[in-house]
C-alpha cells in the first residue's frame, strides 16, 4: 500500500492530537506568566528566578530516561494516563501552595509527570501511525504544540491583565483535563517488544524476560540511545538559548521599551512552525533528514543573533526595534519547525523497534537539559549583562552546534541508522 492510501488519521490520532494541544495549553498558558507570578506573590529576586523556574525542566528530564525505560518494557498507555492525570493536579496545587518552598515542590512534581506524558504521548503517536507516513505524522503532532504555543502565552498574558493567578491555574487544570479525556480515548497498539515477549512466553521458546533461557541485565543502552549521544549534544546547544526566549522574551521586551503585545511573539512563532513543519514533514518522509536539520540552523541562528541587536537599535527607532524584534519569531519558527520533524525521526531511525521509547526519552532529554540551563543561566546572566547577552552567546551556542552536526552527527548517522 502507497503512502498515499494509508491512513494517518485515524480516530486514536485525532485524539492524540487533541491531547497533545490541550496539554500543551495549559503549559503554555502558564509559562510568561509564572515569572510576574513569583515575583508578585513570593517576592522571589530576579536572579532566583531561573533557578526557580529550571526545576520544573531538571525533574523532568531526570524522569525521561525511567519512562522511556518502563514504556518500551510495559504497555505505554497506562504509563501515559496516570502522568497526564498528575499534571491536571498539579494546577490545584499551584493555587492552594502557601510559600515559595511548596510552589518549588509542586514545580517540581509537575516536571516528573510532564517529563513522562510528554514522551508517552510520542511514543504513541507514532505508534499510531503508519511508518511510512511518520514524518508528514510527527509534523501534524508537532503542530498541535505550536498551535498551544501561539494560543496559551497571548492568553496567558492577557489573562495576567484582567483577572487573578487564581482564575489562570484553574483555566490551565480544565483544559488539561479535557486532554486527559481525549488520551483516555486513544486505541494504543501493543508495543512490538512486548508482543514479542508474550509470544515466546506462549510458545515456551524463551522465559518472559525474552532473554534466551538467562535473566536481562540493565544496561545503559535501556535508558539511553546511546547511538544518539552526537546528535543530543547538537540539539542541547541548540535548545539553550530557545528555553531562555521562552522563559523571558517577555521581560526582555520590557528591558528594551517594546510595548506592543509580548505573546504576539509566540504568537508569530508559533504561525512559522506551523507552516513549515507541514512541508518539512512531507520532505522528511522523502528521505531528506539531515537535510531539513541542517538548512533549519540557519534562520535560528539569524534570529538570535537579531535579538539580541535589539538593544543596540536607537531609542528613537521605536517602530524599527519592534519590526526587528517580531522578525524574531517567525524566523525561529520557520528553522525550528523545518527542524523538529527531522529531529525527531532522527532519533526513531536510530533505534530497533524495541527501543523506541527509548530513543523519544533521549531526544526529549537532550533538548530539556539545554532548556533547563537556558533558564537556569538567562537569570544570572541578565542580573549582570541584561538580557541582551543572553541571546547573543545563544548565537554563538548555535553556531558551535551546527558546525559539530554538519562535521560529525551527519556522518554518525549515515553509519547507523537502521532505517
Amino acid at each position: 500500500m502507497s503512502a498515499k492510501h494509508d491512513n494517518l488519521f485515524s480516530r486514536s490520532y485525532l485524539c492524540i492530537l487533541a491531547a497533545n494541544f490541550l496539554l500543551y495549553f495549559g503549559f503554555w498558558l502558564l509559562i510568561p506568566v509564572l515569572p510576574f507570578y513569583l515575583e508578585e506573590t513570593y517576592n522571589c529576586p530576579e536572579a532566583v528566578l531561573g533557578l526557580v523556574l529550571c526545576c520544573y525542566t531538571v525533574s523532568g528530564l531526570s524522569v525521561r530516561p525511567f519512562s522511556g525505560y518502563l514504556m518500551d518494557k510495559f504497555p505505554r498507555k497506562p504509563i501515559y494516563i496516570l502522568c497526564y492525570a498528575v499534571c491536571v493536579c498539579m494546577f490545584l496545587g499551584y493555587m492552594i501552595a502557601a510559600s515559595l518552598a511548596w510552589f518549588i515542590v509542586l514545580r517540581a512534581l509537575h516536571g516528573v509527570a510532564f517529563g513522562g506524558v510528554t514522551v508517552g504521548g510520542n511514543t504513541l503517536c507514532v505508534d499510531i501511525m503508519p511508518s511510512s507516513r511518520r514524518g508528514e505524522g510527527l509534523g501534524y503532532y508537532g503542530l498541535t504544540n505550536n498551535t498551544a504555543m501561539a494560543l496559551g502565552p497571548m492568553t496567558g498574558l492577557f489573562m495576567h491583565s484582567h483577572i487573578s493567578y487564581t482564575g489562570i491555574f484553574l483555566t490551565g487544570m480544565l483544559v488539561s483535563l479535557l486532554g486527559l479525556l481525549c488520551a483516555c480515548a486513544v486505541k494504543a497498539r501493543i508495543p512490538e517488544s512486548i508482543r514479542l515477549r508474550n509470544e515466546r512466553k506462549a510458545n515456551g521458546s524463551a522465559p518472559a524476560d525474552g532473554s534466551g533461557g538467562q535473566k536481562a541485565k540493565l544496561s545503559l543502552d535501556r535508558f539511553i540511545l546511546l547511538k544518539g549521544i552526537p546528535v543530543s549534544v547538537s540539539l542541547l546547544l541548540l535548545s539553550i538559548p530557545y528555553g531562555s526566549t521562552t522563559n523571558f522574551v517577555a521581560m526582555y521586551a520590557g528591558e528594551i521599551n517594546i510595548t506592543a503585545p509580548s505573546g504576539f511573539f509566540f504568537t508569530l512563532m508559533a504561525a512559522g512552525m506551523g507552516v513549515s513543519r507541514i512541508f518539512a514533514g512531507k520532505l522528511v518522509d522523502r528521505g531528506y533528514i539531515t537535510q531539513c536539520i541542517h538548512y533549519g540552523y540557519y534562520p535560528v541562528i539569524v534570529a538570535f543573533l537579531c535579538l539580541g541587536l535589539c538593544r543596540f537599535v536607537s531609542p528613537e527607532s521605536v517602530t524599527a526595534a519592534t519590526a526587528m524584534f517580531y522578525t524574531v519569531p517567525m524566523l525561529l519558527g520557520v528553522g525550528f519547525g523545518v527542524m523538529f520533524p527531522a529531529m525527531n525521526t532522527f532519533y526513531i531511525n536510530l533505534a530497533p523497534n524495541n527501543q523506541r521509547a527509548t530513543a523519544t526519552s533521549t531526544y526529549l532529554t537532550a533538548w530539556d537539559v539545554g532548556i533547563g540551563i537556558g533558564i537556569l543561566t538567562s537569570g544570572l546572566i541578565a542580573h549582570v549583562f541584561t538580557f541582551y547577552m543572553v541571546y547573543l552567546i545563544g548565537t554563538v551556542l548555535c553556531v558551535v552546534s551546527l558546525i559539530f552536526f554538519v562535521r560529525k552527527v551527519t556522518p554518525h548517522y549515515n553509519r547507523n541508522k537502521v532505517r
